[in-house]
C-alpha cells in the first residue's frame, strides 16, 4: 500500500466521513510525498479566529503607488500575517531605480504619480499600529542617504514634492546616513487609515539610487 493510501485511510477512519475525507483531498494533495499542487490552498477554520496564523497572498490592498513601482530595477514587496491579536505588516524595498532631488523632506520617487510605499487599514494592519521600525538591508547609494519615513493623510504626494504640503507625520527620523544594519524604531506611529512616504532626511544633490534595500514593519492589533 502507498504511503498516500495509507495516510488516506488513516484519515478517513479518524475523521469518520467520506464526505470529510473528500473535503481533505480538495485541500490537500498527497498523491506525491513533498509536493502540493498549485491549485490547491490550506484553508484556516474561520472559527479559528485570532488563534491561528493567517496569510495573506495578495499583501495589501493598495500597495505602492506607480511612483514606486515604475522604477526601473526598483523591488517592491509586501506581506500581511495575523498572530494571534497581532497584525504585522511588512514591507520590503529596493530603491535602485527611484530618485531624491535636492530639498530635505522632498518625497523619493520617480516620474509625476503618486509615490506612496503603502495604503495602510485597519482591517489589515489592526485598528492600532502600536510599533513600527525600519532596517536598512544594503546602504543607499548614489540618491541621498538620510532617509525618512512619514505618513500622510492623503496619496497624492508624488516624487519631489515636499512632504508638509501634506497633512503629514514623520514616523521614522533617521538622521544621517543609513548603513547596512542599522534598525530605528518608531518615534511616532502611523494611523491605519494613512499612506506611507519615504523622504530625504536631508538636503542633497539630485541623483537616482543604484543601492538601497529597506525593510519596515508595522505591529498593530484591535
Amino acid at each position: 500500500m502507498s504511503f498516500s493510501q495509507n495516510l488516506k485511510n488513516r484519515l478517513k477512519a479518524a475523521l469518520g466521513s467520506v464526505g470529510a475525507l473528500t473535503e481533505f483531498n480538495n485541500i490537500y494533495d498527497v498523491a506525491t510525498a513533498g509536493t502540493v499542487e498549485a491549485s490547491k490552498a490550506v484553508v484556516a477554520s474561520a472559527s479559528k479566529g485570532a488563534t491561528g496564523l493567517i496569510l495573506n497572498p495578495s499583501g495589501l490592498a493598495t500597495g505602492a503607488g506607480a511612483g514606486i513601482t515604475g522604477g526601473t530595477g526598483t523591488v517592491y514587496k509586501n506581506s500581511l500575517r495575523r498572530e494571534g491579536n497581532l497584525y504585522i505588516t511588512s514591507i520590503l524595498i529596493d530603491l535602485t531605480g527611484l530618485g531624491s532631488s535636492t530639498t530635505d523632506l522632498d518625497i523619493i520617487g520617480q516620474g509625476a504619480s503618486a509615490a506612496y510605499i503603502a495604503k495602510l487599514t485597519a482591517a489589515e494592519c489592526g485598528t492600532t499600529i502600536l510599533a513600527a521600525q525600519m532596517t536598512c538591508l544594503e546602504a543607499p547609494a548614489t540618491g541621498v542617504t538620510d532617509i525618512d519615513l512619514y505618513s500622510a493623510t492623503e496619496g497624492t504626494g508624488v516624487f519631489d514634492g515636499g512632504i508638509a504640503a501634506l497633512a503629514e507625520t514623520a514616523v521614522i527620523t533617521a538622521g544621517g546616513a543609513w548603513a547596512n544594519g542599522t534598525v530605528k524604531a518608531a518615534t511616532t506611529v502611523p494611523l491605519s487609515t494613512e499612506y506611507l512616504y519615504l523622504t530625504c532626511g536631508a538636503a542633497g544633490t539630485v541623483g537616482t539610487y543604484t543601492a538601497g534595500k529597506f525593510l519596515i514593519e508595522l505591529y498593530g492589533y484591535d
